[in-house]
């Protein structure tokens, strides 16, 4: 469990099991299920995650899942994962590293016909202190716009990042204070019904 209203699943490949427990948790009221490719080593590209996500979707949980973009093609796989589950809303951590850039992507994939559900959001742990007061920090906040700013939260990437070293960050990032008050807490509310 990692706070009231998530929880982790250890293995997205264990089939039946995994979806029960989706049904299990989303019964008990939790909102969010965190999964991570890399630390459970799954591969988000794979049917049985799509499988597992769109359960979660219909269960009502939103998927939360690393996008720190640490091997390649991790952005590629977690928007076509988005894209063949419409129904699911998804918040990618750290709104793919490093690999900000491509997430721009979706101010042309929003308005096809047919493609995009809308349904990405992002937390800007990490990535924000890579860019705060940085040469990329310009171009961070034109992404940051560009995937939308109703579709960004704040996180702190605890225990490895603080929420403290997050917000000090956060706080140089040249944006209104209408974007800064989203970020910070509206968006979340808003997504989690709160």
């Amino acid at each position: 469990m990692l706070a009231d209203n998530s929880f982790d699943l250890v293995v997205s490949y264990d089939g039946d099991a995994a979806l029960a427990e989706v049904d299990r948790v989303a019964a008990r009221g939790v909102k969010l299920l965190k999964i991570h490719p890399h630390t459970q080593k799954f591969d988000a590209a794979d049917p049985r995650v799509l499988t597992l996500v769109k359960r979660a979707g219909e269960a009502g949980l939103i998927v939360v899942t690393d996008n720190a973009n640490i091997v390649p093609s991790d952005n590629e796989k977690l928007f076509n994962l988005a894209l063949a589950a419409p129904k699911t809303k998804f918040i990618f951590g750290h709104m793919g590293g490093l690999g900000f850039r491509f997430w721009n992507i979706l101010a042309l994939a929003r308005p096809a016909e047919n493609l995009f559900a809308d349904n990405i959001h992002f937390d800007i742990s990490a990535s924000v202190i890579l860019a705060a007061n940085s040469p990329i920090e310009a171009e961070y906040v034109w992404t940051i716009r560009n995937v939308g700013v109703d579709h960004v939260l704040l996180a702190s990437g605890f225990p490895q990042i603080s929420l403290p070293k997050t917000l000090e960050a956060f706080a140089k990032l040249d944006l209104t204070e209408e974007e800064r008050a989203k970020i910070r807490s509206a968006n979340a509310r808003k997504l989690l019904g709160l």
